[in-house]
C-alpha cells in the first residue's frame, strides 16, 4: 500500500513539474496535472491538498537534488577541481532534469504562489565559499581573493550564465558556455592558472552525457 502511494505521489509530482516547466504556475491546472499523471484530480488533492502545496513540493524536490551532486564531486581531485566539476553536474541537472528546471521556474514565479518556498542560492554560496577556503589552505587560491566575496560572485556568474543560455539556446550549449566562463574565472582565482588542463581533468571525470 505504501509503495503504491509513493508511486502515485511521484507520478503526480513529475507531471506537475513537467507542466510547471513548460507552462508556468498560473497556466497549469490540477485537471492537466491529473491527465498527464494518469491519476484522478481527487488523488492529486489527496496527496498534495492544493496546487500551492504541489508547487512547494516541486521546489523542495529541486533543492533535494543538490546534496547528491555535491557528494558526487567531493572525491574529485583538489578543491578547485571539485568546484568546477560541481558546476558541470549542476549545469547538466538544469538541462536534463525537469524537476530541477521546474523548481527554478516556480521560484521565479513565487509572487503568484501562496506558499512559503525555500530560499535559493544561500546554500550554493556557502558551498562554493567552503571550496574556495579549502583551496586557500592548499595554496591554490590567489592571495588577493576573498573566498566569501568570490564565492558569491561565482554563484552569480554561474546562474547568470544559466539564465542567458536558457533564453538563447534552451541550455543546449550550456557546457560549452561553462567552459568559456571557467576560462575567464580561473585565471582570476588561481595563483598559477592552467584552465585548459584543469578543465580537461574535470571533463574526464564527468559521466557520459545523455543523448
Amino acid at each position: 500500500m505504501q509503495e503504491r502511494a509513493t508511486t502515485t505521489r511521484t507520478a503526480i509530482l513529475e507531471a506537475a513539474a513537467r507542466l510547471f516547466d513548460e507552462k508556468g504556475y498560473a497556466a497549469t491546472s490540477i485537471s492537466e496535472i491529473s491527465a498527464l499523471s494518469g491519476r484522478t484530480s481527487g488523488a492529486v488533492y489527496f496527496h498534495y491538498t492544493s496546487k500551492e502545496n504541489l508547487a512547494r513540493a516541486v521546489v523542495e524536490a529541486h533543492f533535494a537534488a543538490w546534496p547528491p551532486l555535491i557528494g558526487g564531486a567531493d572525491s574529485a581531485g583538489c578543491p578547485m577541481e571539485r568546484l568546477v566539476l560541481l558546476s558541470f553536474l549542476v549545469a547538466r541537472a538544469f538541462r536534463d532534469d525537469v524537476v530541477v528546471r521546474a523548481g527554478a521556474r516556480l521560484w521565479s514565479e513565487r509572487k503568484a504562489i501562496d506558499a512559503v518556498l525555500p530560499v535559493p542560492f544561500v546554500g550554493w554560496i556557502e558551498t562554493v565559499t567552503a571550496l574556495l577556503r579549502d583551496a586557500r589552505l592548499r595554496g591554490d587560491l590567489s592571495p588577493g581573493v576573498d573566498p566569501q566575496a568570490a564565492g558569491r560572485s561565482v554563484v552569480c556568474a554561474f546562474y547568470g550564465l544559466h539564465t542567458v543560455s536558457d533564453a538563447l539556446d534552451g541550455r543546449r550549449r550550456i557546457e560549452a558556455h561553462l567552459v568559456d566562463l571557467w576560462h575567464l574565472l580561473l585565471p582570476a582565482l588561481q595563483p598559477g592558472p592552467d584552465p585548459a588542463a584543469l578543465l580537461t581533468r574535470v571533463r574526464d571525470r564527468l559521466p557520459v552525457a545523455r543523448g
